[in-house]
């Protein structure tokens, strides 16, 4: 089979063949140098990523917890939701009350006279401008009315200017022509909505009926608000009157729901439980099989992930709770001093809700409760400024650089091959001609020699 080796045609040696090996044996340490780099910090780039994330997404879960409806044991039913729905809040506690609602709270309205001509009638039949000032509760609005608006115009300069005041305008429509509508999202006595300026539009205004207050009972007392969400006349409770019937009792329960705290609290070990099972898989060491060898994670031994993991760890143990349950053991939380890992038994958890389900939540929220604290000691690792974040673009950077480097030993690696060559071209070019030399001279002397036989 032919050779693929090109030799030298002078010296028969195969000059390309050395010049690569050549150029190789210079390139090998710095390439094997760079390689290696580059995978590390890949691999440790990935690594903090990894954590990062986790870190984020266990910090998103706990803040959703962070508050007493999570943690308080407790559900709101209603027996007509038609007339009223029930939410709960912070200092909500156990009790049945019975709501009367009577009348709603009201809105205050002005109806325009009627535009035969239906919307594209003239507000303003001017070509001057004009303003119309819209009163409510003590506050003056002005709404410029360009000369030869329309009701649609006017409808739309209304709404465009007041909107973020709870003033709209509508326009209504029947066989007899149209009727500007101006109304208040603003409810109760004292809010109705008067008109004046040199506005026509000021004119000619009907008043509907004035803005009331809504009337309602608990327990048979008598109580009003200017608001239909009424979030202050039970402790903990907001009370949303959608419609109104007299004389027909509506039942407010507010008990005790041990299976919402109980899965607040899972919530919060599955968040943690994850957190640390990213940090375990950065970290651990793995065996390999051979009992001599074993294979450290991106992340084994980094001191960061070291305080990462004890202050978390000693927020678990930092109990600020009160009353029967002080600390995540008392409820039925252990850890797995191997793994880290956080799990509830469900016969410790069943004993301690009955003792005090309202010190659980109160161990777990708050400004000194555990996920405050779990944020606090986790803040300086997240976030475009956190450490997890600085030391990513720091093995960016390290990449970049790398990268660099390795572009600056393929240019020196190319110059060597081409200096190279150009020194092996040139002996084999002297050899070639050496041989040429040698090649004449012989044949001259066996010539000679030749002549001499004769």
């Amino acid at each position: 089979m032919a050779s693929s080796t090109i030799s030298g045609p002078g010296s028969g040696y195969d000059t390309q063949g050395i010049v690569k090996a050549l150029v190789g044996a210079e390139k090998a340490p710095k390439q094997a140098q760079i390689t290696a780099q580059q995978k590390d910090a890949t691999i440790k780039l990935s690594a903090v990523g990894s954590v990062k994330t986790a870190l984020e997404a266990f910090q998103a879960a706990i803040t959703k917890l962070n508050n007493a409806a999570a943690f308080n044991g407790l559900a709101a039913t209603t027996s007509e939701e038609k007339n009223v729905k029930v939410t709960l809040g912070e200092g909500a506690s156990s009790g049945k009350y019975t709501v009367v609602v009577d009348s709603l709270a009201t809105s205050s309205k002005l109806t325009s006279k009627v535009y035969a001509d239906g919307a594209t009638s003239k507000a303003n039949s001017t070509d001057e401008a004009q303003t119309l000032t819209i009163t409510q509760s003590g506050k003056s609005y002005d709404v410029i009315i360009p000369g030869g608006a329309t009701l649609q115009e006017t409808r739309e300069q209304i709404n465009t200017q007041l909107s973020a005041q709870g003033i709209t305008a509508n326009i209504l429509n029947d066989a007899s022509g149209s009727r500007l509508v101006i109304g208040s999202t603003t409810t109760g006595e004292g809010t109705d909505i008067t008109l004046s300026g040199d506005s026509e539009l000021a004119t000619a205004f009907t008043a509907g009926a004035p803005a009331q207050n809504a009337k309602y009972s608990i327990d048979g007392i008598a109580m009003e608000s200017k608001t239909n969400k009424i979030d202050s006349a039970i402790s903990g409770v907001t009370l949303d009157l959608v419609a109104a019937e007299k004389d027909k009792p509506i039942t407010i329960t507010v008990a005790s729901n041990t299976d919402t705290l109980k899965t607040s609290v899972q919530s919060f070990v599955t968040a943690y439980n994850a957190l640390m099972t990213a940090i375990n898989t950065q970290t651990k060491v793995t065996s390999t099989g051979d009992a001599s060898t074993t294979t450290a994670g991106a992340l084994t031994g980094d001191a960061s992930m070291r305080q990462l993991v004890s202050s978390l760890r000693g927020e678990l143990t930092n109990g600020k709770g009160s009353g029967s349950i002080t600390s995540l053991a008392a409820m039925g939380i252990t850890t797995d001093q191997k793994t880290g890992l956080l799990s509830l038994d469900d016969k410790a958890w069943d004993k301690a809700v009955v003792k005090g389900a309202g010190d659980i939540a109160k161990l777990f929220t708050g400004d000194t409760g555990l996920i405050t604290r779990m944020n606090k000691a986790t803040a300086s690792y997240v976030g475009t400024t956190g450490s997890l974040a600085t030391r990513a673009t720091d093995l960016n950077n390290k990449l970049t650089d790398l990268t660099t480097e390795q572009a600056d030993l393929d240019r020196r690696m190319e110059a060597l091959t081409d200096s190279l060559t150009k020194k092996y071209t040139a002996m084999d070019t002297m050899i070639a001609q050496l041989n040429a030399s040698a090649s004449s001279m012989m044949t001259t002397l066996n010539s000679l020699n030749n002549a001499k036989s004769e």
